[in-house]
């Protein structure tokens, strides 16, 4: 069955529905692009249709993007020629694009039918560029809708036309903001920036969209018009050039030159400011093809889009009934657990907050009450949505409150016997059926359920700090969890709209099992008298948000070095990182533990504000006269993680390797632009970098040896995802 249908009314216009078979929203793939170019040429031949309407079958929205999938089968269909089938595929798009903007217009502007685009909630990526190649566009007052172009966050920018058309209607600065950052807008401010042209009451929407078909609009575009200027100037006038400077240093400045798509669109942008329009559009579809063929914008696609969605829609999940979350339980009122309380009350649930002394309690449910304040002054929130998010928790101290929950999440200090305790009491007064998580990022589940009577209903919950802006959840499951706990948690953490990977228990589970490596990896560095700038930078011009240094002081020395003890107790004399502990211990004696003391690797200022990387490092460990080449200092930090990835995945902690990508850029922020740790693997191949294993073991010691199943992939010129991708996945 066809996405697209049309009915012509005796008014003369056609109205063209976009409505995607067994999808909650509109996703455009090669027969949808055929379908519509089908019906929009039938209306434009018709002589009884005056004008057309592009709307959406769905309630609450217009349409969500392209099917990616669409662009492997381009390349797959050209066989040898990838970039060449990928070029005629995107220029078809134009086309029909450009058959909608003409409208059946001759070469002097005359005649043509007026297309409006009757949004009735959110648009993306191709949701936006098809309105944008209409001549009019109508959203409904829908605050919930957003409205916007993001392919930017999954590693390629608006290629079927919303770079250049958004740019010629904005001007390059205004643009900006909606391509290089994937700025999301709702419709009133979408208006405001001159996205949409008008917003309308959403049972208005279709007749003010008729309405505007019917009232003989001139509906030739402005840069068809002869003499159109860009707004802002373009690139050869003195604004415009200045606006393109500042634009190359903004994205160079963020990206670090990491991310190719970002310099691809800015070229894009400036060279089809330089010509008409036509033009410009090829050189959108080159430049955009320039970044498909790129293998990071694959590995970014496929870690960001595809492999995060299947995640999110239970790729893993036990074959169990729904397990959806109705009333949580929350132990302790500390950050954590007052994070806890945020999401899951604003995703509706009822919340039973509980600590020890009510104040505590207060002042965790307190950080909701900030939260939606600061929500409401960026017009996010309202008063009324306030109110009901904190009428959900009840903080209290009384054990009793948590009758009735189906999931109790505890989040109390690091400490074995602490857990245990709070767990027993918890468990005493919410009954045996209920489901408990304990919020750890280091401590074996496996022991912490010892305090459980049913170890198969125990499980961990890994929240990541603060928990209302990261996207990971880790879930670890113990030998003895079952299947309900883990999909308790799975139910639980898609409802609070964040991303779950599900790992297996061992020591630091997976995410810190891999981010301890690459902070330790940069204090042996400064050890070893490498510049601190250097460290940092290398780190952050691979795409790391943050360098070693600065992120261990983010975290604090003091909890590096309570982690380290308690390494070396369990490990004993197959301790690998005393080198490491010298620093660190130093440090800690010193009174330096990072950014909450105002003091680590950076000076600060009273307000926190780093103010430098601290003298007293070079004085303790003197700069090397020769410093390492950036390539040898990135490939330390890369290799430390990923190495630690492949155990991981060897030992059976991870258990699928795109749990594995999607975790480590969701969780640290692992490199976006190589897709994952397995993602930068198979894109510099196994050979390569078990070659390079060997020269960085030999000089730098054992941690880089590389693990048996790489050595074996190396041999057999192998990638993890040939030899691992699921294989109801692969089609993807």
């Amino acid at each position: 069955m066809t996405d697209f249908t049309m009915e012509k009314h005796a008014d003369g216009v056609a109205i063209i529905t976009w409505d995607t078979q067994g999808k909650s929203m509109n996703v455009m793939n090669q027969q949808g692009f055929d379908d519509l170019e089908a019906l929009v040429d039938e209306a434009l031949a018709d002589d009884d249709v005056k004008g057309i309407v592009l709307t959406s079958g769905k309630q609450d929205s217009f349409a969500g993007g392209m099917d990616l999938n669409i662009i492997a089968r381009m390349k797959e269909m050209a066989g040898d020629a990838p970039a060449k089938g990928l070029f005629e595929g995107l220029m078809n798009m134009h086309s029909i694009l450009r058959k909608i903007e003409r409208a059946g217009m001759d070469d002097k502007n005359k005649g043509g039918k007026p297309i409006a685009a009757a949004l009735p909630g959110t648009a993306l990526g191709i949701g936006l560029e098809i309105p944008l190649a209409c001549h009019r566009i109508f959203a409904a007052d829908n605050p919930k809708a957003k409205i916007g172009l993001p392919e930017i966050m999954v590693g390629i920018f608006p290629g079927a036309g919303g770079t250049t058309r958004l740019t010629r209607k904005l001007g390059a600065m205004g643009a900006s903001p909606l391509l290089l950052e994937g700025k999301l807008n709702d419709p009133k401010k979408a208006k405001s920036a001159g996205i949409v042209d008008e917003v309308v009451p959403a049972d208005e929407l279709l007749e003010k969209a008729r309405e505007w078909v019917l009232s003989d609009p001139r509906i030739v575009k402005p840069w068809d018009e002869k003499g159109y200027k860009m707004p802002g100037g373009a690139p050869y006038h003195p604004e415009g050039f200045m606006t393109f400077v500042g634009a190359s240093a903004m994205v160079n400045g963020r990206t670090q030159g990491a991310f190719p798509a970002a310099k691809a669109l800015l070229s894009a942008v400036y060279e089809g400011a330089l010509v008409p329009f036509d033009t410009a559009l090829k050189i959108e579809a080159r430049w955009f093809t320039h970044v498909l063929m790129d293998p990071s914008s694959s590995a970014m696609i496929r870690s960001l889009f595809v492999n995060k969605e299947a995640l999110e829609k239970g790729a893993n999940r036990p074959d169990v009934p729904d397990q959806k979350v109705a009333k949580v339980g929350v132990l302790g009122a500390g950050m954590m657990g007052a994070g806890i309380a945020l999401v899951s009350a604003q995703a509706g649930m009822e919340v039973v907050l509980i600590d020890q002394e009510q104040e505590a309690a207060d002042k965790g449910k307190s950080y909701t009450a900030d939260y939606m304040d600061k929500g409401i002054k960026r017009g996010k929130a309202t008063e009324e949505k306030k109110a009901a998010t904190l009428e959900r928790i009840t903080a209290t101290t009384d054990h009793a409150a948590l009758e009735g929950c189906d999931l109790i999440i505890e989040a109390v200090f690091e400490d074995p016997e602490v857990k245990a305790g709070v767990t027993r009491r918890a468990l005493d007064a919410a009954g045996s059926d209920v489901i408990f998580a304990t919020n750890t990022s280091t401590l074996p589940i496996t022991e912490l359920a010892k305090a459980s009577d049913d170890p198969a209903q125990f499980i961990g919950i890994h929240f990541f700090s603060p928990v209302e802006k990261m996207m990971l959840v880790e879930i670890i499951k113990g030998r003895k969890t079952g299947d309900r706990a883990v999909a308790k948690a799975l139910d639980y953490v898609r409802q609070i709209r964040k991303t779950p990977i599900a790992v297996n228990d061992a020591r630091f589970f997976y995410a810190n099992r891999c981010i301890i490596p690459y902070i330790n990896e940069g204090i042996r560095m400064v050890a070893e008298g490498v510049a601190p700038p250097l460290i940092d930078n290398a780190a952050r011009q691979l795409g790391f948000p943050v360098g070693p240094l600065q992120l261990v002081d983010e975290t604090s020395i003091d909890l590096g070095a309570k982690i380290a003890r308690a390494t070396r107790a369990a490990m004993g004399d197959d301790y690998p990182d005393q080198a490491v502990d010298e620093v660190i211990f130093w440090m800690e004696g010193e009174g330096r533990l990072g950014r909450k003391a105002k003091a680590g690797f950076f000076d600060y200022d009273e307000k926190g504000k780093r103010q430098g990387y601290w003298p007293g490092l070079r004085e303790r460990y003197p700069r090397a006269e020769e410093q390492p080449e950036l390539t040898e200092v990135q490939h330390r930090l890369m290799f430390a993680q990923v190495l630690e990835a492949v155990r991981a995945f060897e030992d059976g902690v991870l258990e699928d390797i795109r749990e594995g990508d999607v975790g480590a850029i969701l969780g640290w922020g692992f490199a976006p632009w190589s897709g994952g740790p397995f993602g930068w693997l198979d894109i510099i191949g196994a050979p390569y970098a078990t070659e390079r294993c060997d020269q960085l073991a030999e000089r730098f010691g054992p941690r880089f040896e590389a693990p048996d199943l790489l050595r074996e992939m190396g041999k057999k010129n192998q990638s993890f995802y040939g030899r691992f991708r699921p294989e109801d996945d692969k089609a993807a």
